[in-house]
């Protein structure tokens, strides 16, 4: 299974690392696919990391200007003209998404993909890893969207909250039928 992670490129701390460590072992070890921002940094450069190591492929997607931070030896590695188009390349190779921590890029990244479930034009399975609590404010503020009535569908339907990467891979394996 190919799946997207949108994460940030940042140096993060170890409570965010180790889950994001953990989450790519077990991609890895499934034998999935991790279609991610190709960066070679921060948290893309530990997820990657892990994925690899732990026999997983590696399908970047990059963009021009930030070429020169491309992870060398990904199994594969395509450049996009800019962050329009990364993020529909992205999603258009996915067959699900993973929302880690992230900032405004991250955000942007996971608002699109719902937004598209939103309006039907996806049915691609999202789960957003709210490691250490990160995401409790979007939660709740989504959750506020669903009972004021903003939200067209279930807020169920358009994402899935875990707070372990245990949870997030089982989830997306039961979605789509992987064991």
């Amino acid at each position: 299974m190919n799946i997207c992670v949108f994460l940030s490129a940042a140096d993060l701390d170890e409570r965010y690392t180790r889950p994001a460590r953990e989450f790519a072992e077990l991609l890895g070890k499934g034998g999935h696919t991790l279609v991610w921002g190709g960066s070679d940094v921060g948290l893309m450069k530990v997820v990657a990391d892990g994925v690899q190591e732990a026999g997983g492929r590696l399908l970047g997607v990059s963009v021009e200007f930030l070429a020169n931070k491309a992870r060398p030896g990904a199994d594969e590695m395509v450049i996009a003209a800019d962050l329009a188009e990364r993020k529909k390349l992205l999603l258009e190779k996915a067959d699900a998404v993973v929302i880690m921590v992230g900032g405004t890029g991250t955000l942007d990244e996971a608002t699109e993909i719902l937004e598209l479930k939103k309006h039907g034009r996806t049915e691609k399975p999202v789960v957003l890893l709210n490691t250490a609590g990160f995401y409790d404010g979007l939660r709740e503020q989504f959750r506020r969207m669903e009972a004021e009535g903003f939200l067209p569908r279930p807020l169920a339907e358009l994402v899935f909250f875990a707070d372990e990467p245990v949870g997030a891979l089982a989830y997306l394996e039961e979605q789509l039928g992987v064991h």
